[in-house]
């Protein structure tokens, strides 16, 4: 049942006087439960009560944790066509997304809790102590990793389930032994409440302290209140580059500054050869037309920039790409203030010198759908205007078509830091992309090869993060068991008596 109230701890909490309501985005009206946001005390609240509960969580046994994570996974189920239906009013993604985004989101729970099933996670190191050794002695040695303390996790608005309340930066920090405080997204408040209620249940049922976990609702004075208090020690985020620089700055003005893992923009270049244009233009056209506009463009891997080279098929083949993308049907996006913002940084971009319109869905759409976009500029003019860099939300993207291959180098040496990057090439043209492929590596977290960016396989293998805006720190991932180490730091202990060590190092 969704009541509209903030989980402090385990207890419902409505102290504030302010509200709003999550919107049906199919139907463009709101939906009927106000949600009552956070009051600064009740923010002190969550955060006093996480590091309350971080003093006993943190010496909870790997095995303990899991149980806590599988249990979260169970009751996550059990809310069945509930959440499905709740999931669906508020964010407009059919049902066959729920249900996927659902499995992932159990799937992260429960291989979080076979990591930390075993102490192999916390890379232990053990250097023996050689008195004898000349000219100097050394000391025993060892080193292990430790939870930093309470997180503070804000849910993303395209994944309201795998990157939101219960999501991987939540199941990561449970794992590592950090109590968190998830800020529900506003637009699906509904889906997080019933989430938490999840979460709340599977902590009681497994002897989790009390403020192991709370979810708080409200807007940017919640999240300030969240980051700046000075016993959260982390923040996790997806979201907006201005939403994740913005936390970032603050978290680094704090008295103790703390480390924000902030995954945010990305236009994801596709590099197309000639060749592969030449033997397979309208696979690839095809291909890319539902990439583009897979779940309304509003994944954050979406391929919103492709670069080739001119020559006589590109033409065709930007064509092909446009009619392909133009027929397929538009969809709902996730709230009307994201359809506006998709409208209006589309046309910021079409109206740049240059830029030519290949393809746009035209005619009388339903509320919030979006007219998806294809558009093309040479690579002369993409380098001249950083404004082409930017990343447009939604199913729009940009071909780039340069004069030859070193304007295409240079193109992707002036991108910002990317998610992706992809190479779309034919077996002859391997000799010629090594210098290609050594330039996206220092530009993204992830290449592909004869793929697509959109789907995000979740395990050890996986990086989603890349160099600045695409994530505020390059080395470490927010998809995989690796998102574990966000929130843990390296201590070593030196000449220890073998009862005082921690249980994984003794020995």
């Amino acid at each position: 049942m969704i009541t509209g109230k903030n989980y402090i701890g385990n207890k419902l909490s409505e102290n504030g006087g302010k509200g709003f309501k999550t919107i049906n985005p199919h139907l463009n009206i709101e939906n009927p439960t106000t949600f009552v946001e956070a009051t600064t005390e009740e923010v002190k609240e969550a955060v006093e009560l996480a590091w309350s509960a971080f003093r006993e969580y943190r010496k909870v046994s790997g095995a303990q944790r899991a149980a806590f994570l599988n249990a979260i996974a169970d009751e996550i189920l059990a809310l069945d066509q509930e959440l499905v239906d709740t999931y669906t009013m508020e964010s407009g993604l059919p049902e066959g997304r729920a249900v996927g985004e659902r499995g992932r989101t159990v799937f992260q729970l429960r291989s979080f809790a076979d990591l930390v099933s075993n102490e192999d996670w916390r890379e232990n190191t053990f250097d023996k102590a050689e008195p004898d050794r000349k000219p100097l002695p050394k000391e025993d040695l060892r080193k292990t990793l430790i939870p930093l303390g309470p997180v503070a996790v804000f849910g993303a608005s395209n994944f309201p389930l795998a990157f939101s309340t219960a999501g991987g930066d939540t199941a990561s920090a449970l794992a590592a032994g950090c109590p968190v405080i998830v800020k529900a997204h506003p637009m699906h408040a509904g889906t997080s409440e019933l989430v938490a209620s999840a979460v709340i249940k599977a902590a009681e049922k497994t002897g989790m302290p009390n403020g192991v976990f709370s979810c708080v609702n409200g807007g940017i004075d919640v999240g300030v209140a969240l980051v700046d208090h000075p016993k959260t020690k982390a923040v996790g985020f997806t979201g907006s580059i201005n939403g994740g620089r913005a936390l970032f700055d603050l978290a680094a003005k704090r008295e103790e500054p703390i480390p924000v893992f902030a995954e945010m923009g990305s236009i994801n270049p596709v590099v197309i050869t000639p060749s592969a244009i030449a033997e397979r233009s309208n696979e690839i056209a095809k291909t890319y037309a539902g990439s583009i506009t897979l779940g309304t463009g509003q994944f954050c891997t979406n391929p919103g920039l492709l670069l080739t080279i001119k020559d006589e098929n590109t033409k065709a083949f930007v064509e092909e790409l446009g009619k392909q993308v133009v027929a397929i049907e538009p969809q709902c996006m996730l709230h009307p203030n994201i359809k506006s913002g998709f409208d209006k940084n589309g046309a910021g971009i079409l109206a740049q010198p240059g830029v030519e319109v290949v393809a746009k869905v035209e005619g009388d759409l339903k509320d919030n759908c979006a007219a998806s976009v294809i558009a093309t500029v040479s690579g002369t003019e993409f380098l001249a205007n950083p404004k082409l860099h930017h990343e447009v939300f939604g199913p729009f993207s940009l071909v780039v078509q340069c004069q030859d291959e070193d304007e295409l180098l240079a193109v992707i040496e002036g991108l910002e830091g990317q998610l992706t990057g992809t190479l779309i090439a034919e077996k002859n043209d391997s000799s010629d992309l090594q210098e290609i492929v050594e330039t996206l590596q220092h530009r993204v977290g992830r290449i592909l090869y004869n793929g697509v960016p959109t789907g995000v396989e979740v395990c050890p293998s996986m990086h989603h993060g890349g160099p600045y805006p695409a994530s505020s720190d390059s080395r470490f991932t927010a998809v995989g068991t690796h998102a574990i180490k966000r929130w843990v730091r390296p201590v070593s202990y030196q000449s220890f008596p073998n009862e005082l060590l921690p249980v994984s190092l003794k020995g």
